[in-house]
């Protein structure tokens, strides 16, 4: 929860109960002098509760999670009364976002860099530097992706749900799949959690695009989680999601490319298929090699490539594992169709 006298400082500016300020937490300086900062909003209700911080594009292609911070801060019940503060970072990689790139300028991995140092390679000082600024000052926070370039997430929580904590969180959150996950060393969520935030990992959609139920859903799971933990009253007319409607992967795996080649899908993201199922077929140049690509197991595919041409070895397909996937299917389209019939507003 928030400090009881009301005090909350980020780079230097002091931002009391019941403001909304914009913040430029200075990060370094390009070849030409000019000044790199990381955008910061920061929105405080009248009465205390707790810290919530919102973070997208750590990987400076990944731009859904903008779109919908965007969306977030305009919305009526943020602007109107929330309890506690909700700290909101659209472009954690400014050097990424500006040039269409995943990385650093030094091509590293942001997400790998945390919780960073204040004399080490650029990554890990804007991690120190987020660190120290935001993280350490939050009570939760949810970390907004999609795919890597050329791929595709279908719309998912990832969370290390050993801290029941976060596993009320993300079921909060409302997607039908979560993926029990571990974090990765140098990741935002792992840095978090060692300090005892709990923190989501929504994933969804593909890097450099705009996808409108991808936002939708990041949207609302954002606003049910703010709900879940008291930030903002829930809509009258809300219903709530029961929990039979969430599932959880505790594994998964992915199908690689056994050939090099061009390859004809025949499976969509979020299908369920069966062990030995054919996915797609891989072929040469001529059509005189054919290889189809299987299924090690049931499950349902909630990743996959968007790049036809694959060296031997690619990623193809993520497939996680369910103990009911038939259920699974059935609520994703139900899901889908919801989504249809909401503007996510």
């Amino acid at each position: 929860m928030e400090d009881p006298r009301g005090i909350l400082e980020i780079a230097g500016k002091r931002i009391p109960p019941g403001k909304r300020m914009k913040i430029e937490i200075p990060i370094a300086r390009l070849f030409d002098d000019t000044e790199m900062s990381m955008p910061v909003m920061v929105i405080r209700g009248r009465e205390s509760g707790p810290v919530l911080f919102l973070s997208a594009a750590i990987h400076g292609d990944e731009i859904n999670g903008v779109e919908t911070i965007k969306r977030l801060l305009a919305n009526k019940r943020i602007n109107s009364k929330i309890k506690g503060t909700l700290i909101a970072m659209p472009i954690v990689n400014a050097y990424g976002f500006n040039s269409n790139s995943r990385y650093l300028p030094d091509r590293r991995d942001l997400n790998r860099c945390f919780p960073g140092s204040e004399t080490g390679s650029l990554g890990g000082q804007i991690a120190h530097i987020l660190m120290r600024e935001i993280i350490e000052k939050s009570t939760h926070g949810i970390d907004l992706h999609t795919g890597a370039i050329h791929r595709t997430n279908l719309p998912q929580i990832r969370a290390d749900l050993t801290d029941p904590e976060t596993e009320t969180l993300a079921k909060a959150f409302g997607v039908p799949v979560i993926i029990d996950s571990n974090t990765r060393d140098g990741s935002l969520r792992q840095a978090a959690l060692e300090k005892g935030i709990p923190m989501l990992l929504f994933e969804g959609g593909e890097a450099l695009r705009y996808e409108e139920k991808v936002i939708q859903t990041a949207l609302m799971g954002i606003l049910s989680v703010m709900e879940s933990i008291g930030m903002i009253a829930p809509k009258e007319r809300k219903r709530r999601k029961r929990p039979e409607n969430v599932f959880i992967a505790r594994t998964s795996y992915w199908v690689r490319a056994p050939h090099s080649g061009s390859l004809r899908v025949r499976v969509k993201l979020g299908a369920m298929v069966k062990e030995g199922q054919t996915l797609g077929v891989i072929s040469d140049p001529y059509g005189s090699y054919m290889a189809k690509v299987k299924s090690h197991r049931t499950g349902i595919i909630i990743g996959m490539t968007m790049l036809p041409l694959l060296n031997q070895g690619d990623a193809m397909f993520h497939i996680a594992i369910f103990e009911d996937s038939e259920a699974v299917e059935e609520r994703l389209e139900d899901f889908d169709d919801a989504l249809d019939l909401n503007d996510g507003r």
